[in-house]
C-alpha cells in the first residue's frame, strides 16, 4: 500500500494495512520516532453532522503512532518484536469537513524498556496538496485534535 514517503522510504507495517489503504494515507516522512501522514476526508469519512467522524481522527491518528513507534529498518533484536499501544487520549479540538486535507504529526516523547509515551498532532486545511511534498510554511493547517499514545514493545506471534 504506502505511498512513498519524501525520502523514497516505505514502511513495512503498513503492507497488509488495509485500513490505513482504504483512508488513503499517504506518508510524508517517517524516522525513528517520527512519522507525518496526510489524507483527504471523503464523504464516506462523515458523521451525521457533516463533519469528519470522530472514529475517522481516530484512526488516523493511531495510523500516525504506529508508524512512529515502529522503526523503519528494524534490527536483529527488533526484528521478533512489534510496538502496539497500550492506552490512548484523544482531544477533538475543532471539527474538520470534506475536501479538507488533514496532517498527522506523531513525535515519541519519552521511551524507557519496553514503553512509550507519543504526542500526535492532526491540523486540517484547505488545500491542494500535492503527493509527496510537505507543507511549504509553519503548521499544515489548523490544529484540529490532540492525541497522546503510551506503546508497549510486544513479542511477535
Amino acid at each position: 500500500m504506502a505511498e512513498a514517503a519524501l525520502s523514497g522510504a516505505t514502511h513495512p507495517i503498513l503492507e497488509n494495512d488495509y485500513a490505513s489503504e482504504w483512508m488513503g494515507i499517504e506518508v510524508l516522512a517517517v524516522s525513528d520516532g517520527h512519522a507525518t501522514i496526510r489524507m483527504t476526508l471523503r464523504q464516506e469519512m462523515l458523521n451525521g453532522f457533516g463533519m469528519a467522524h470522530g472514529g475517522m481522527i481516530f484512526a488516523f491518528a493511531d495510523s500516525a503512532f504506529a508508524l512512529a513507534c515502529n522503526p523503519v529498518t528494524p534490527t536483529p533484536e527488533e526484528a521478533d518484536s512489534i510496538t502496539v499501544a497500550a492506552g490512548v487520549d484523544i482531544n477533538f479540538l475543532k471539527p474538520a469537513y470534506r475536501g479538507q486535507v488533514i496532517t498527522a504529526v506523531a513525535d515519541r516523547r519519552s521511551s524507557s524498556g519496553r514503553s512509550g509515551l507519543y504526542d500526535i498532532q492532526i491540523f486540517a486545511a484547505d488545500i491542494d496538496a500535492q503527493p509527496g511534498s510537505l507543507p511549504s510554511s509553519g503548521t499544515p493547517g489548523e490544529l484540529i485534535a490532540e492525541f497522546r499514545g503510551r506503546s508497549r514493545t510486544i513479542p511477535k506471534k
